[in-house]
């Protein structure tokens, strides 16, 4: 499991949240659309990592 990456992940999702609230704050909906965008991209991040974890796993068992 790569630690760091997680926390990049992790990162992206709280800026996308915050881009979504001030998004919805504002009535903007550009602001309100990047900002699920990251939060995808964070969800993305994390899946990746989670299926490199699960490779490793199979190798190591091997």
């Amino acid at each position: 499991m790569n630690l760091e990456e997680r926390a990049k992940a992790t990162a992206k999702n709280i800026e996308g949240k915050a881009q979504e609230a001030l998004g919805n704050v504002t009535g903007d909906p550009e602001d309100r659309a990047e900002g699920k965008m990251k939060q995808a991209e964070s969800e993305a991040r994390h899946t990746k990592e989670d299926i490199k974890d699960k490779a490793k796993e199979i190798v190591d068992r091997a």
